[in-house]
């Protein structure tokens, strides 16, 4: 990056620093990843200087002939990969794709059954400070408060009850399979659209160590980092006869011209998801997970569900005399970053939950196994002994750094000069 040194030595110098800090420590946010250098390269390319309202041959600016050939691999490949009928790769990121939905579906004011957020659910699956939940009549169900488990009994009782024209599969914080079949019996039943939120999953998906939502969903949405392992963007998946409607909704509906150089990075991710060795990366990170959970419960932390199937950990730290927030923050002293976030049934205030997230899709990625998994619950459990020893939790992070310097992280290179 010669010429941004040159052009601008403070964002240099931060973009920098962020390398180091994504190279020394353990990233367990479960939506974050490393993409590939590839990946990285066709994202920062000449294709940002390109504007293009419309889709392949329907553009509206002239100079399409490679945006339109790069923007058609991403979506064969995509509908190869998942088995869809149909694929729109242009939305913005997640949020704007589930946004692409509700606009495609329905109206001002018709009912949206979702997951509740503090139970795992997201922002746009209905909850108030939304627009999905301002423009809407959200309606949201809940895990049972026995077991942590979805509770398919309540959730078709209120779809009966409330009539939704609209029902949300999916999370941000569940950390077992989502029956997708069993939501689909329950929309075909009360008479709505199903929407498939995979956004976690979706490498998971692909790699068919999770149920896909395609043969059961009218709409399947997800972002195109996390699992997947592309830059930051979002991708909707749908039935071929719902196709105009998705399509209008994301352009004109809610968007401009697409960003072709995610597109791009999106087409590369794509083709680097279609082989053996990220289908074995996807086994890989359940059971890294599922090892790192078993550790966790070895040292007395209260796990939600008891378990994970899937990339994600959700956990209870009150338990072990300490708030979610106080323990994120004393693991990222220690080089071991993750989220505070709700538990079911959390009496706590989101600002200041009960519970820490975490994942393995990143510590995957640098080819850590079980015995990393163990080494990093070991140390998670030393983080929250020594949360208010802030020598101990930096001695915890250069072990943390030692560590990682054995994995190297894909797409970075970290130099001694920097």
């Amino acid at each position: 990056m010669s010429m941004l040194r040159n052009t601008d030595p403070d964002i240099y110098a931060l973009i920098r620093q962020e390398e180091r800090r994504q190279f020394d420590s353990i990233r367990l946010i479960p939506s974050e990843n490393y993409t590939s250098h590839a990946v990285l390269e066709a994202t920062g390319s000449t294709l940002t200087n390109k504007y293009s309202e419309g889709y392949a041959g329907k553009r509206y600016y002239e100079g399409q002939e490679c945006i339109d050939q790069i923007e058609s691999l991403a979506i064969e490949r995509a509908k190869a990969l998942f088995g869809a009928d149909h694929v729109n790769v242009q939305p913005y990121s997640g949020s704007p794709a589930n946004l692409a939905v509700y606009m495609a579906f329905l109206k001002p004011g018709d009912t949206v059954l979702g997951m509740s957020l503090p139970h795992g659910g997201h922002l746009t699956h209905g909850w108030k400070v939304s627009i999905t939940g301002k423009f809407f009549r959200p309606v949201q169900y809940t895990v049972s408060e026995e077991t942590g488990f979805l509770d398919f009994d309540q959730i078709r009782d209120l779809a009966r009850k409330e009539q939704p024209k609209l029902m949300i599969a999916g999370a941000t914080a569940y950390p077992r399979i989502v029956d997708f079949e069993a939501f689909a019996s329950i929309a075909q039943e009360v008479g709505a659209t199903l929407l498939a939120d995979i956004a976690h999953i979706s490498g998971l998906v692909a790699a068919g160590v999770h149920p896909s939502p395609v043969p059961h969903a009218d709409a399947v949405s997800t972002t195109t980092h996390k699992t997947l392992r592309g830059p930051r963007g979002g991708m909707l998946m749908c039935r071929e006869a719902h196709q105009k409607k998705i399509d209008r909704a994301v352009f004109p509906g809610l968007q401009g011209g697409p960003h072709n150089h995610t597109t791009a990075g999106l087409a590369v991710a794509l083709k680097e998801a279609d082989t053996d060795e990220f289908k074995n990366y996807a086994a890989d990170i359940v059971s890294n997970a599922k090892a790192l959970a078993a550790r966790l419960m070895e040292h007395g932390f209260d796990l939600v569900t008891n378990g994970t199937d899937n990339h994600l950990i959700l956990f209870d730290a009150t338990s072990r005399g300490s708030t979610g927030r106080e323990l994120a923050t004393a693991m990222a002293h220690a080089g071991l970053v993750a989220n505070a976030n709700t538990v079911p049934f959390d009496s706590r205030s989101p600002f200041d939950p009960s519970g820490v997230r975490i994942g393995t899709p990143a510590v995957t990625s640098r080819g850590m196994g079980v015995n990393e998994m163990n080494r990093i619950g070991d140390w998670i459990n030393d983080a929250l002994k020594a949360k208010d020893k802030p020598d101990t939790l930096h001695e915890i992070a250069r072990d943390v750094a030692a560590m990682c310097a054995d994995f190297p992280a894909p797409g970075l290179t970290i130099t001694d000069e920097e």
